[in-house]
């Protein structure tokens, strides 16, 4: 399996809400069931139920994917993540730092538009059937979500070692499968002799 960081976006509007001093941003960082191409190698959906677990766990919001602008985190309760029958909405409330400050002024004014989120893929499925394979996210490792500026697929180089690591883990299993079928093979005709010297065992 893969260990690289993937990062995904999602270009729906970014809603923002003021209350009583509060500042919150609401949006939805992935969509579910919702075909897009990635780089021409592959197109991709995220399954229902993909952030189910993942959700659990400390995950932190950034600005533009960069670890050193947090603008909240669900162990202090200023992220709040959740997983609908949408995707994976998000609400931040957003702190009165210079990078909040900042932040929700280009939301107002329609700078930023997007939220994104960083990922390792835990379990995956692939489907070759058709012209173009599609690769169905069934569970994953978040790791952040983002406020973005441009929000667009990222990672496309990641994303096609993704598909080759899954092509070569078909390609081993598939000749394992057909050792282990040879071997039975030769055993019922009886073409190995009980020593193993490959003659007859008549």
């Amino acid at each position: 399996m893969i260990k690289d960081i993937e990062k995904r976006s999602n270009i729906a509007e970014v809603e923002h809400r003021a209350e009583d001093d509060k500042r919150t941003l609401v949006g939805y960082a992935a969509v579910f069931e919702r075909l897009t191409d990635i780089g021409g190698y592959f197109q991709e959906k995220i399954a229902p139920g993909a952030f189910a677990d993942a959700i659990k766990g400390d995950i932190r919001a950034l600005i533009d994917h960069d670890r050193g602008r947090v603008i909240g985190r669900t162990k202090s309760g200023t992220l709040r993540l959740k997983e609908d029958g949408t995707g994976l909405r998000v609400e931040i409330d957003v702190p009165n730092t210079t990078d909040g400050n900042d932040l929700w002024e280009l939301v107002e004014r329609g700078d930023i538009t997007g939220m994104s989120f960083g990922f390792r893929v835990t379990k995956e499925t692939w489907d070759e059937t058709g012209d173009i394979p599609v690769r169905t996210i069934e569970k994953l490792e978040l790791l952040e979500v983002s406020a973005v500026a441009w929000p667009a697929y990222e990672d496309t180089t990641l994303a096609k070692r993704s598909l080759d690591a899954a092509r070569a883990e078909v390609r081993v299993r598939s000749a394992s499968h057909a050792a282990r079928r040879a071997s039975a093979e030769q055993k019922f005709r009886g073409i190995q002799s009980p020593s193993g010297d490959g003659q007859d065992a008549s």
